[in-house]
């Protein structure tokens, strides 16, 4: 397989919206987010892929319930739940280190992008990496971005590398959508708390002029679904922490309507 040409920007004719979503640092649930993100459109009755772009630690598989891939007899991309999924994780054993530079990294990326079969979709989520490095300067700068979702926690350390994010997207000129807040709160008996300080998520977006997009709770029942190959979405649809993928998802759906066509662009040859 081979990916698109340095610079090249690829065109997915039959893809609606492609949606980054990012995250400055990583351990702030922004895998966990894209899944579950994901199997809320899919609820919303929308068509849905997620690519995984996490070349060195890729989260689908196991959150999808997944493993290695017969490429012989399974196409690409696989789907489960509804969602059209792609990963490295389908191609290279956990347990094996991926010892690629920079540069291979980016034209994984590209490849999965070029030539994975994507279909007919509203949404093509991507699940980017944490931090700005090659994966997400490629994907930024090749791939017909409608926009960026950047995750980040409420805790002012967050905040700074999440910042980092931000302004590589805007250097690149793909809109940000919105920011979401992750690990946000925690219901008690005895009422909400913030473990991990409070506003953080509302700050950052009032600083850069876009929506907060949502506030997602702590709840260890997500990290218990994910590990088990069922996201929460899935599992526990009626769930609080569900519903309030469901509002993010209807969120989604609106703040992508209001973005301009990104189609009329050069179509790379497969």
């Amino acid at each position: 397989m081979s990916g698109p040409m340095p610079g090249q920007k690829i065109s997915l004719p039959g893809v609606k919206h492609v949606i980054a979503v990012a995250s400055g640092k990583g351990g702030v649930g922004k895998s966990t987010v894209a899944a579950n993100l994901s199997l809320a459109l899919r609820a919303a009755g929308q068509r849905v892929g997620l690519m995984d772009a996490d070349i060195y630690g890729p989260s689908v598989p196991l959150m999808f319930g997944l493993g290695l891939v017969d490429q012989t007899k399974v196409p690409f991309p696989i789907e489960k739940y509804g969602i059209n999924l792609m990963s490295m994780g389908f191609l290279v054993d956990p347990a094996q280190a991926i010892i690629w530079r920079g540069p291979k990294v980016a034209q994984a990326v590209g490849t999965f992008l070029v030539q994975v079969p994507w279909g007919d979709l509203d949404f093509l989520i991507i699940d980017l990496p944490p931090g700005t490095g090659d994966a997400q300067l490629t994907l930024s700068q090749q791939a017909p971005l409608t926009g960026a979702i950047v995750v980040t926690q409420p805790a002012e350390v967050s905040l700074i590398d999440a910042r980092k994010g931000v302004s590589m997207f805007q250097e690149v000129r793909v809109p940000i959508l919105g920011i979401i807040e992750n690990m946000s709160y925690l219901e008690t008996p005895s009422g909400r708390v913030s473990p991990f300080g409070s506003g953080g998520g509302r700050k950052l977006a009032g600083e850069i002029g876009v929506p907060l997009l949502g506030e997602i709770p702590i709840e260890p029942l997500v990290s218990t679904c994910g590990d088990s190959g069922e996201p929460i979405v899935r599992k526990h649809p009626d769930h609080p922490v569900s519903m309030a993928y469901a509002k993010l998802a209807q969120t989604v759906i609106d703040e992508t309507a209001k973005q301009p066509d990104s189609g009329g662009l050069p179509t790379v040859q497969l």
